[in-house]
């Protein structure tokens, strides 16, 4: 196993890890460095993109790529699942329960140990379905 790095826990990334816990929107980087802007004048976007790594390494945030729909951030690490909507591009929790016999099929027909899943659900929100989102994008 590599060597632990001792990191500096900077103001910055102190922020950045309180947004992602108090918003329930999963935002793209873009949008905490836009939102973080306000508070932090000076900070970069790549600032940003670096204390985000830092945090996934950590294992304090989930890094959420939906392929096109790009990469989102939960500060919920807990196992969830979630759903991209392929009209607005928005990401959200379901608050439904983890499926865990799941991870005991799969590790029992593979020969495997599995010890948890991630589950990503695609379609229309609630909006966009209002608004006559019935064709994939």
């Amino acid at each position: 196993m590599g060597k632990e790095i001792k990191r500096r826990n900077t103001k910055q990334r102190k922020a950045i890890l309180e947004e992602l816990k108090k918003l329930k929107t999963h935002p793209t980087s873009y949008t905490l460095f836009r939102i973080l802007k306000r508070k932090f004048p000076k900070i970069s976007l790549g600032t940003i993109y670096r204390n985000l790594n830092i945090l996934k390494e950590e294992g304090k945030i989930l890094e959420l790529t939906g392929g096109k729909y790009g990469c989102h951030y939960d500060g919920c690490t807990e196992q969830h699942y979630h759903f991209f909507c392929i009209g607005c591009n928005n990401v959200f929790d379901l608050e439904i329960p983890v499926f865990k016999g799941l991870d005991k099929k799969v590790s029992k027909k593979g020969g495997i140990e599995v010890k948890y899943h991630r589950l990503d659900f695609y379609g229309y929100c609630q909006n966009c379905k209002k608004k006559g989102g019935d064709s994939y994008g």
